[in-house]
């Protein structure tokens, strides 16, 4: 009876332990929740970070994160730690032309006056927020680029896993 027990405790304890060595081993798969504390660079420039926030927090595979960063943290585990250059074209994509638009500088509130590198804060017909930057002013008129700030820059990001289930 003694050795029986024995061995059930043993499997018992060989169960559980296997259960933790599989929690500790999760790997970044679509449908898994994962947690990264990030640091994003452009051209050596710090442009974001999760330092002093609380690690971002999304679903691999449900494209809420950028899809050239989501590939290259699949298969990843909670500690790893990888430096990932991610391409213009796989994150917020390369410069469209056809996302300046030239408008008349009349346009503008007379309190306002746009200089290059301005953000203007404008509303789409839905009313969702469609910021502009202001590309270039000319004697009449004012370039809008409509385009990411991001777009047409490869992004280096900096991540440590932090969980993943």
């Amino acid at each position: 009876m003694r050795k029986t027990g024995l061995t059930a405790a043993l499997a018992v304890a060989m169960v559980f332990g296997a259960q933790v060595a599989m929690a500790q081993t999760v790997m970044i798969e679509d449908g898994k929740t994962v947690k990264i504390d990030y640091t994003l660079t452009v051209e050596g420039e710090v442009i974001d970070s999760s330092e002093g926030k609380a690690p971002l927090e999304y679903m691999q595979g449900a494209s809420q994160i950028i899809p050239g960063l989501e590939k290259q943290l699949a298969g990843l585990k909670a500690g790893d730690k990888k430096t990932v250059t991610v391409a213009a074209a796989d994150a917020y994509g390369e410069v469209n032309p056809a996302m300046f638009q030239e408008i008349p500088l009349t346009a503008f509130p007379p309190e306002v006056t746009p200089e290059e590198g301005m953000l203007i804060p404008l509303q789409g017909q839905d009313g969702r927020p469609l910021p502009a930057i202001v590309s270039e002013v000319k004697a009449d008129t004012v370039v809008l680029n409509f385009n990411h700030p991001l777009a047409g820059k490869d992004l280096t990001f900096d991540v440590q896993v932090v969980e993943v289930h």
